[in-house]
């Protein structure tokens, strides 16, 4: 894998063409029993899937392109959209993060309880410093429901809600097309959105996010 590290900074998205196209037999078999009726199964536990997250994996090598070898899994989440669960995503940053349980730490919160798992919003320096990797198991088209991108937003910091239009005018839009096997790389901050699809076929992503550190005090990543 090749990534040209002064315009990921710049830009904060990176495509890896045929990154797992070797691998998608084995990635369905492995995530063949999560369910199908959902919109997104956040997912932990599931033994197979570690050596691909893992650093020297063919999906956590990706990540450690960016954060090195210290690199780890803290969140990953299975979308499947369909025609069933045709969803639509207004522009907006990531801004939480997994953690095994709640403690109260300075710079921490608000807390939430997504899908029976602790979340919390993060200092941004933290998110500024991690990565989420995209692994895309069908094609996306442009009828599809590509991810939107506005590139290079993710230096302005966190957003405020009402400043995110003026943000995506400034940055522009990236349609994010890929296929399948194909890996995206992003900056966790990146303000992102998705329409409906045009034309829904079914689009499965496996969205991961990446660190490099430990949290602070008794706080810990709940992990995948």
């Amino acid at each position: 894998m090749t990534l040209d590290h002064a315009a990921f900074q710049d830009l904060g998205a990176h495509r890896f063409h045929g990154a797992v196209s070797d691998d998608l037999g084995t990635l369905f078999t492995i995530l063949a029993d999560l369910p199908s009726d959902r919109a997104g199964v956040r997912l932990r536990g599931i033994d197979r899937l570690s050596q691909y997250l893992a650093p020297d994996g063919r999906i956590g090598a990706v990540a450690a392109e960016v954060l090195g070898d210290a690199s780890r899994p803290v969140r990953a989440i299975l979308f499947d959209k369909t025609a069933e669960t045709n969803w639509s995503v207004d522009w907006h940053q990531d801004r939480t993060i997994c953690v095994e349980r709640r403690v109260a730490i300075d710079g921490y919160g608000p807390w939430s309880m997504k899908a029976g798992m602790q979340h919390v919003a993060p200092p941004f320096d933290l998110l500024s410093r991690m990565v989420t990797v995209r692994v895309h198991l069908d094609d996306v088209s442009v009828e599809n429901a590509p991810l939107l991108i506005a590139p290079g937003s993710h230096r302005y910091g966190r957003v405020a809600i009402d400043d995110v239009p003026e943000v995506v005018r400034q940055c522009g839009v990236q349609v994010c097309l890929a296929k399948a096997g194909d890996i995206w790389l992003y900056a966790t901050p990146i303000l992102h959105a998705s329409d409906a699809a045009a034309r829904p076929t079914r689009r499965r992503v496996l969205q991961i996010d990446y660190a490099a550190e430990e949290l602070p005090g008794d706080l810990e990543w709940l992990g995948v």
